[in-house]
This record gives C-alpha cells, sequence and structure tokens, in this order.
C-alpha cells in the first residue's frame, strides 16, 4: 500500500531448518561454498544445500513475544520468551517474574536534547488505556475490510485465501469510535497491571481489529532504552525495553512538526499502552502458526535490522544497507529542513519532537555526532565493548522511517511529497541478475498499483522499487516485479524462480488496525499448502515466514546494535522445509540480512556491497549464553536452521576434505527426517 496507509493515523485507502547442525558440518559447508565445486550449467541446480527454492513471505509488526510469548517448544527445546522467563503464566497472567517487564514514564535530564534513554524514571502504578487508534468500527463493502458481506470478500481475496478463510475477512470490527480509550476492554481498560497483558483474555479476541502502536526510528531507540550502565552477561548491551507505554504516550507516530495540543494526556497520541500487548499459542490465538512451530523450525533470535518501521526495514531484505537522499545525479545531497528528523522534545513539553512524522522528518546526517537524534545513539555504540561501525557515510543523510520509494509501478520517477529520490544502492536482485539466477519480487496488487496507483499493493516494502538500475528497465521490472496471482501460477506449474519475496496485500498482511494476524496466517496457509502439493517442488524448497518488524509491541529479546540503523528488537520467524522438521528452537544470532546471506551461501554469491550487512561474520555463540554473539557484531546465514546431511564416503582424509572426512567437491546430500 501507498506511504499515506502506512501511517496509524490514516487508515488504508484501500479498494474493491532440525537440530542445530553441528560444528563439524558447518566447517564442512563453508568449505563446499569456499572451494568453488564445478556447478551445473543450471544456475538453479548450483547449490551447496538440497534448497533449490527460496521463499520469503513477509507480514507485518509483530515482535517475537507478541506473537510467542507463551509458546511451549516441544521436549528437548528451549526458547526465550515471556512464559520461559516466568514474566508470564500459560494462561498469560502476569508470573512470578513480571516486574522483569515493567514499563516507566521518564522524564529528560536534559529537556533541551533527545535522549534514547532518559534517567529520570518512575514505574507505572497501571498501564494507560489501550486506545482503538485507527481500527476500523464497523464492517462495510465499500470501505476497507471488514466487510459486509462473504461476497465482497470473495471478490477482493477470493485468489489469495482458501474458501474457509474468507469469512475472517468479515469479522472483527470494534463496534466503536476510532481514537477513543477501547472500551472492549470492559473493567480491565484502566486496571492493566504494569507489563505485558494477553490481548485475548483482557479484551478484544484474536479474530478483532485492534490498534497499531507506534513504530519509528528514534522512538524505538528510546522505548529500548539502551544503555550501557544496564548491560549484563545476558544483555551485553543493556536495553531494558522498559519505555514502550511512555514513547506511545509522548510522541507516539511523530509531530510532523506541529505544537503540542491543549489537555495533551496520555490519550492524546491515540495508543495507551496499546505496545504491551500480545496473543497466546495455549489459549487457541494464531492456531496455524503454533502448528508449523510444532512441525518445523522456529528462531527466537530473529531481529528487524534497523529500530522503526516498515521502509527501512523492507528495503534491508533486498539491500542489507539503508538507503539515502540524493540529487538528480544520484548523489548524496541535503534534504528539504522538514523532511531531516529532529526528537529533541519542543520547549515545554516532555518528549514531543520538535520534527518527526509520516509528513515530517524521516532523514538523518548520522555521521555528524552533533545532529539532533544522532548524538545520543552515537554516544550509546561508543560506551559498548566492541565498538561498532555505525556505518554512516560522510555527509549522507539516510532514510530511518517510511517515505514513498522514487518510482511508481509504470517505471515513472515519483514526485509525491515525501518521495526518497531514486536509489542507486544496489540490491540482492542486480546479484541474481549478473548470476542469471531467477528470481522474482510476488507483490499483491501489482496490476492494479502499476494501471493507477491504487489498490492493497505496499509501495514502500519492496526494495526493488526504489532502485534506479532495476525500474528503469521495463523486460527486468516485467520478468521479476508481478502481482501474486503468477506466484499461485508458477507454483501450479512448477516454473517458481530460485529466489521468491512474496508480500500480501493491506487486507491479508497482519498489519495491525488495517488487518488481523489471522488473516496473514491465512494467505501463508495457501502458499505453504500450494508448494507442498507438488512434491517435486516441495522437496527442494526453503519456506521463511516473518514480518517487516515489530510494528512497536514490546518484546524481552536481547538486542545487538550492529550499527547506527539497529537491530531492533526480536520479530517472528518460522521456517518450513523438509529439511527443518521437528519442532527446533534455533537461537544463532540473525537479521534479515540473514535470508540474503543465505541466499548468497546457498548460490555461493558474493556479498552485495563492501559494505552491506552480509559481510558481518556469523556469530559464534557459547552454550552457557546461547542469545549473544561472542564476536559482535555478528549476524547467521539461518544454515543452523536446518538438518543437511551428507553422504559419507571411505576412503583416506586428505588436505581437500572437509571436517568430518568428505571432499567438498564429492557432496551428495540425503533427506534427513527428523524425530
Amino acid at each position: 500500500m501507498s506511504l499515506a496507509s502506512r501511517s496509524r493515523l490514516l487508515r488504508p485507502a484501500v479498494p474493491a531448518l532440525l537440530a542445530a547442525v553441528s560444528l563439524a558440518t558447518t566447517t564442512l559447508f563453508c568449505s563446499a561454498a569456499g572451494s568453488q565445486p564445478q556447478r551445473s550449467k543450471d544456475p538453479l541446480l548450483a547449490t551447496v544445500t538440497p534448497i533449490k527454492h527460496v521463499v520469503i513471505i513477509v507480514g507485518e509488526n509483530r515482535t517475537f513475544d507478541q506473537v510467542f510469548g507463551a509458546y511451549q517448544p516441544r521436549a528437548g527445546e528451549s526458547v526465550s520468551n515471556l512464559l520461559s522467563k516466568g514474566i508470564i503464566n500459560a494462561d498469560g497472567t502476569p508470573g512470578p517474574n513480571f516486574t522483569l517487564a515493567a514499563q516507566y514514564t521518564a522524564m529528560a535530564t536534559d529537556p533541551t536534547k533527545f535522549e534514547s534513554s532518559p534517567g529520570s524514571k518512575q514505574p507505572y502504578s497501571v498501564l494507560p488505556a489501550p486506545n482503538t487508534g485507527g481500527a476500523p468500527s464497523a464492517a462495510s463493502d465499500t470501505n476497507p475490510a471488514p466487510f459486509a458481506t462473504l461476497a465482497a470478500a470473495q471478490a477482493a481475496e477470493g485468489t489469495a485465501l482458501e474458501p474457509k478463510d474468507l469469512v475472517h475477512l468479515t469479522t472483527g470490527a470494534t463496534g466503536l469510535p476510532n481514537d477513543v480509550p477501547d472500551a472492549r476492554f470492559g473493567s480491565n481498560l484502566y486496571n492493566l497491571p504494569n507489563g505485558p497483558y494477553q490481548i485475548s483474555r483482557v479484551g478484544p479476541n484474536y479474530d478483532q481489529y485492534i490498534n497499531s502502536p507506534v513504530h519509528r526510528f528514534y522512538q524505538a531507540w528510546q522505548q529500548a532504552d539502551c544503555n550501557a550502565s544496564y548491560a549484563t552477561s545476558d544483555n551485553p548491551g543493556g536495553c531494558k525495553m522498559d519505555l514502550f507505554a511512555w514513547v506511545e504516550t509522548t510522541v507516539g507516530a511523530g509531530t510532523n512538526g506541529k505544537k503540542q495540543v491543549a489537555g495533551f494526556n496520555d490519550q492524546s497520541t491515540h495508543e495507551g499502552a496499546t505496545a504491551l500487548g500480545f496473543y497466546n499459542t495455549n489459549s487457541g490465538d494464531m492456531t496455524y502458526f503454533a502448528d508449523l512451530a510444532r512441525k518445523y523450525t522456529i528462531s527466537d533470535n530473529y531481529h528487524q535490522p534497523v529500530m522503526g518501521g516498515t521502509g527501512a526495514n523492507s528495503i534491508m531484505i533486498g539491500t542489507a544497507d539503508a538507503l539515502y537522499y540524493t540529487d538528480s545525479s544520484g548523489n548524496p545531497a541535503t534534504p528539504p529542513l522538514n523532511e531531516i528528523e529532529n526528537p529533541r522534545p519542543q520547549a515545554g513539553t516532555n518528549n514531543w519532537y520538535t520534527q518527526d512524522g509520516y509528513s515530517g522528518g524521516s532523514y538523518s546526517n548520522c555521521s555528524d555526532p552533533t545532529q539532533p537524534g544522532v548524538e545520543a545513539i552515537r554516544q550509546y555504540l561508543g560506551t559498548l565493548p566492541y565498538h561498532p561501525n555505525a556505518n554512516c557515510a560522510s555527509k549522507t543523510y539516510y532514510l530511518l522511517n517510511n517515505y514513498n520509494p522514487g518510482y511508481r509501478g509504470n517505471g515513472s520517477v515519483n514526485t509525491d511529497p515525501y518521495t526518497i529520490p531514486p536509489s542507486p544502492v544496489r540490491t540482492i536482485a542486480d546479484t541474481l541478475l549478473q548470476r542469471n539466477i531467477s528470481w522474482k519480487y510476488y507483490g499483491e496488487g501489482w496490476n492494479t498499483f502499476v494501471a493507477n496507483g491504487t489498490g492493497v499493493y505496499c509501495n514502500i516494502c519492496n526494495p526493488f522499487l526504489y532502485e534506479t538500475a532495476i525500474m528503469t528497465k521495463p523486460a527486468v521490472v516485467a520478468a521479476h516485479l508481478q502481482d501474486t496471482t503468477n506466484l499461485y501460477a508458477d507454483i501450479a506449474n512448477g516454473t517458481l524462480p530460485a529466489v521468491s519475496f512474496v508480500k500480501p496485500g493491506g487486507y491479508l498482511d497482519g498489519h495491525p488496525s488495517s488487518s488481523k494476524y489471522g488473516l496473514y496466517e491465512g494467505f501463508v496457509h495457501k502458499i505453504v499448502d500450494s508448494i507442498q502439493a507438488n512434491p517435486a517442488l516441495w522437496a527442494s524448497t526453503a519456506i521463511f515466514i516473518t514480518n517487516d518488524e515489530g510494528g512497536g509491541y514490546y518484546d524481552s529479546g536481547y538486542i545487538q546494535p550492529v550499527d547506527f540503523f539497529g537491530d531492533g528488537p526480536r520479530i517472528p520467524l518460522i521456517v518450513v522445509s523438509p529439511y527443518s522438521r521437528g519442532g527446533h528452537v534455533t537461537h544463532d544470532y540473525a537479521d534479515h540480512a540473514s535470508l540474503i546471506k543465505f541466499i548468497e551461501r546457498n548460490w555461493s554469491l558474493g556479498s552485495i556491497t563492501s559494505r552491506s550487512r552480509d559481510n558481518l561474520p556469523n556469530p559464534v555463540q557459547l552454550p552457557s549464553n546461547p542469545y549473544v554473539p561472542t564476536n559482535a557484531p555478528a549476524i547467521g546465514d539461518l544454515f543452523g536452521a536446518f538438518r543437511f546431511q551428507p553422504v559419507k564416503h571411505s576412503g583416506p582424509v586428505n588436505e581437500n576434505e572437509g571436517a568430518v572426512g568428505m571432499s567438498p567437491f564429492r557432496l551428495r546430500w540425503i533427506f534427513s527426517r527428523a524425530v
């Protein structure tokens, strides 16, 4: 969908791998990739694993704890979540360690500066009341979902959902006005204990639309409250994750440069404590994803790569890097003043930013530590023992939030306000094109978006729609940017490319307020069923199911600062493949750049550029602390989510053979089923 429809202040304008691979096997993989064995002439077959098809499905706006906070893995597996930490009980009620997730109000020590970790804090007694925000009030066949009739739902999404799931497009309206305290919470509304609450226990059920929390860059850094003085062995970054509700209620989704309204209170941003809500897989919430988790593999250490929202995180899926403002020749330039972020609080306010918002600031020159906002984050990074490189080029203004891509679907340059100019930054698509490896980006609603610029298509979600090298070549666009109708046809016809990026439209992407997570489950369900119905395709496919970012929801996991941009909180990742069966929970540290690293390793490709995150090493993590890389900053390649077992052979071991006595030139693979 368009930039405007991503704003929580505007409703969408849209019509009708099992156990971890042993160290020896990992060494073997590296040897196989590095020694450049003879490959098939067919690029699709020239892989170092049995995986010939990678399918990456990206939904919207949920943290790991928001989805899997109460998940209980099979015997022999462990998971880090709200339940395992004792923050909650299995039924969603507050657990013995509930105070570990307590939220605080804050007051800036220096009110003239942005403070990513304010020093003056007090705990809430109860949480601010959740708000309805922009969640739909009623069903209608003429407005965005939910629809009033099944016929309208069928007309809108009959090709994207299986029949049993269509009904969920007609249910879940709030029955309440927008932007008011959410009365569906009943007597809990003003009495929510200070910490995470199960939405479907104390308020709206899983099939109802809910509000969307703030998920912007400087707000997310502030919510995480990262400070080296808070560091522990389990949390060496010192991110307390204790200012979610305070940021929601003091600045919310941004000021757009406007003054604070008179009578400002904890409901003025129309959020309250929306960010502390979670769902419970033990109570019937998200039954399909819970089923996939128990049958296949999930990660409890997979992160959004950028603090903030959809645009910058979606870009990372294609670039493993950030984009920046350019002039007409593609050189770094200075954007208009009202498009530069300034999260310093306005005079007389507690955290009401000077310039930020969907129609305001979204760029920062993070090479200059004196710039607003930059100062606090750069100072914090400098206190970390491994001193991560901020990765900010000189005099370059990087896009931190959501602006429209530089191109429209028809290839013309987008001249709308709040649009990042056409980008010269290289993407994984350029690497795949150079190596003649097939790929497509399937975005639901693409055909309508190309024709008239409207519909359910998410333009800011497509990392290739920003790039000059792609969008100025009509033949490349036609061959590689397609609608999801083409996806279903390619699956049925056995013509699925080596690499597929898949994005549902605004009704089905699971974005709070404009969609429901159950609808995203339904969208994924059809794709998984379709691939599994083709045995030959299923036997060689890995499906990665994730979200663009956490949507501003609370998460209790460790965050590894990699550079100025992030990482951010954990988000869900489910890996569905014949080689990921068994209900494994992988703890390898990863983010969206890991998807690129998997593709690069599987097809023996180089990194995208010299500065992109796919250059970072795979993490080394100790059994005593399985979540924190000892070689930070480090990001994994997701091979640990699979079980690939080489066929052993007899004969002597020589210097060209791998760690388990197999020549990388003679690798063969067998299917390994896990118990």
